[in-house]
């Protein structure tokens, strides 16, 4: 027995938090105990400074152990004066000792909890042992009955046939208990253990279920019977231990189950003991014999190897409903993109559609140029979607978002121990996207040591993995995307030219939104009706003037920001409401005090848009440095238009 008391830092503590009705002390035989300020935890504190489980301590093969569970403030024991933090020990774990003080939480005003072990031990007589080697020998014996085998035949065949962990344990006891006339309890315990468990105190062995003859399930499973489960872990032996309470002395765990007589036998996957089989006899018709012990470590070997399949059957299920989750996501987010076409009826967008129909089925590399937030990638998965590669995959990276080293293996995958952490051999999305399109997002930004293995991808169609020492050839589609000036960055040396002109085989210039003000109203309206669906909040549209507003503005962030905008928007809306100038946001509401910044002189009418026109010319040449083709361009006339409106007005 465990004995755990509270000495300070939480139950009634002046200053510290408090919990009522709470006991001050725990005594513990048997399972787990979780400590922390969760309601279902078995020693609950209402400190804040302490995690919601904060700590455990379980029955190991060795004794007691806690295990600190990634707590926010951590977990010391203080031992002989001295403190140790589990944030330091192997698994977070340590082995109790009689007299340890745990500290949970603040490292100044913890909660001090004091550990003690109890006289009393689970001593029950052993009267027979079975150790692994001599299972074949009780096989053989079992074998010269006939009807003992042919029995052992059915009862092996119910117990491969069942899947379900729950089932295993009802169909297991069922043939415990037409085997051993005296069973009256059934209990199995499976271990846990962690997958980074570095140390014997990190298996648990947990029960999990508990068949009482003629009764079903039990209303919790039954405490494994600690002498015995020590003795089946520890010697690696099938133990029968007689008449425990006139042999021991009516000791409390023994005496609290009314156990007259048990046997443990160990589950086992090759050499390791994954469970105990613990069968009682609580019943006053006579003890088990050793010829049940027998019968059950023969039986035992189906059960093991039916736990074995029931938990591993358990992590596929797991696993496949992961997988069916993250295939649904995958499904949704292609089906988003085939979907999201570009939307554009301005004649910079029908241009940008006219190339696109050129290029979409050959094999050519696109390299697609535009500011943040024109929709690059929205490009380029209609370059892969309307293509012959449409049915394989569209992967997309930005080379801007990883460092150097990760981008790499991302890129071309690495072999397992080709560096710290590569623990498995994985594939690149180069070979992911064999027969699809890969779109290199921000290709601008790609270190310059990796430009080198991009261009042998991109002539010779093949990758070389990281710690690989052959190639492999793929089938992929590059496209490719930047907001910068690639042609700078070359002449500056940060981007290699062979690597430039092998990607600039077919450049797409995507155009800003306020080079193509026409479409606003489209992809307002588009954003506005998507938003509004999904919010479950319809609007009734934009009203003229709020529409006036969005087109005047320039739209620095281009359809990203137009986006966001809308959806802002929706949120603030009320249902079926039109969108007015006061909704917008006031950076974009300051074109409506353009009049007030021109501030134009009284005068006629033709005099007054005279002004106005003028500021409008002057503040045009000003944004672009004076050059007047972009200037002419911005604002939607030819450059002998501009040079006779300058004329006219005397500029």
């Amino acid at each position: 027995m465990i004995r755990l008391e509270v000495v300070a830092g939480a139950v009634g503590e002046e200053g510290q938090g408090r919990t009522d009705g709470a006991a001050r002390a725990l005594d513990v035989r048997e399972g787990v105990v979780r400590l922390g300020r969760a309601p279902d935890c078995e020693l609950v504190f209402d400190v804040l400074h302490v995690s919601g489980v904060h700590a455990s301590i379980t029955l190991a093969p060795d004794g007691w152990a806690l295990r600190d569970h990634q707590s926010t403030n951590g977990t010391r024991v203080v031992r002989d004066g001295a403190r140790i933090d589990l944030a330091v020990q192997p698994g977070h774990e340590l082995l109790l000792s009689d007299g340890d003080e745990l500290e949970l939480g603040d490292l100044e005003h913890p909660v001090r909890v004091r550990v003690s072990f109890g006289d009393e031990e689970d001593s029950s007589r052993i009267v027979e042992t079975r150790t692994f080697e001599e299972v074949a020998n009780v096989e053989a014996q079992a074998t010269t009955d006939r009807a003992v085998l042919q029995k052992l035949y059915e009862a092996t065949k119910a117990i491969s046939a069942a899947l379900e962990l729950d089932v295993v344990i009802d169909v297991i006891a069922a043939q415990v208990f037409g085997f051993l006339p005296r069973a009256t309890h059934v209990t199995v315990a499976l271990r846990e253990e962690d997958e980074d468990a570095t140390s014997k105190t990190a298996m648990r062995y947990v029960p999990v279920g508990t068949r009482v003859r003629g009764g079903g399930s039990a209303s919790e499973a039954i405490p494994i019977t600690r002498s015995v489960f020590k003795k089946v872990v520890a010697e690696r032996s099938a133990v029968l231990a007689a008449d425990a309470k006139r042999d021991v002395g009516e000791t409390a765990s023994i005496m609290g189950a009314r156990i007259l007589s048990t046997i443990g036998v160990p589950l086992w996957q090759g050499e390791e003991i994954v469970g105990v089989l613990q069968v009682d006899n609580r019943a006053s018709s006579g003890i088990f014999k050793a010829q049940d012990l027998d019968l059950l470590l023969v039986l035992s070997q189906a059960a093991s190897s039916a736990f074995v399949h029931a938990r591993l059957y358990q992590r596929v299920k797991v696993a496949e409903e992961r997988q069916r989750k993250e295939n649904t996501y995958l499904k949704g987010r292609e089906r988003s993109r085939r979907e999201g076409m570009p939307i554009g009826e301005s004649q910079a967008m029908q241009s940008v559609f006219k190339q696109l129909k050129k290029v979409v089925d050959t094999r050519v590399t696109v390299l697609i140029e535009g500011e943040t937030g024109t929709g690059k990638e929205l490009i380029a998965s209609a370059v892969h979607y309307t293509s012959i590669r449409r049915d394989k995959l569209f992967v997309a990276q930005n080379c801007a978002a990883l460092p150097e080293n990760l981008l790499e293996s991302e890129l071309f995958g690495h072999k397992r121990g080709s560096f710290t952490g590569a623990t498995d051999d994985k594939k690149g999305l180069f070979e992911l996207a064999d027969g699809g399109t890969l779109f290199l997002d921000e290709i601008g930004e790609m270190p310059l040591t990796l430009q080198p293995k991009l261009l042998r991808a991109l002539q010779e169609g093949e990758v070389r993995p990281v710690g690989a020492t052959v190639t492999k050839k793929v089938d992929v589609r590059i496209v490719g995307a930047t907001n910068r000036d690639l042609e700078k960055e070359v002449a500056a040396g940060r981007f290699r030219e062979d690597l430039y002109y092998r990607l600039r085989v077919f450049p797409l210039r995507l155009p800003p939104l306020r080079e193509r003000r026409e479409d606003i109203p489209l992809l307002a309206g588009h954003f506005l009706e998507r938003y509004g669906r999904e919010f479950g909040k319809p609007a009734a549209g934009f009203s003229q003037q709020a529409m006036e507003v969005l087109q005047s503005y320039k739209w620095p962030g281009n359809v990203r920001e137009l986006e966001n905008e809308v959806q802002r928007l929706v949120i603030q809306l009320d249902p079926n409401e039109f969108v007015q100038p006061e909704h917008l946001s006031p950076r974009i509401r300051q074109v409506e005090n353009l009049i007030d910044r021109v501030h134009p002189a009284k005068g006629t009418l033709r005099e007054m848009i005279e002004q106005v026109e003028k500021w409008i010319l002057l503040e045009a040449l000003r944004e672009h440095d004076n050059n007047k083709s972009a200037t002419a361009k911005t604002l939607g006339i030819t450059r002998e238009g501009l040079h006779k409106k300058l004329k006219s007005l005397g500029l």
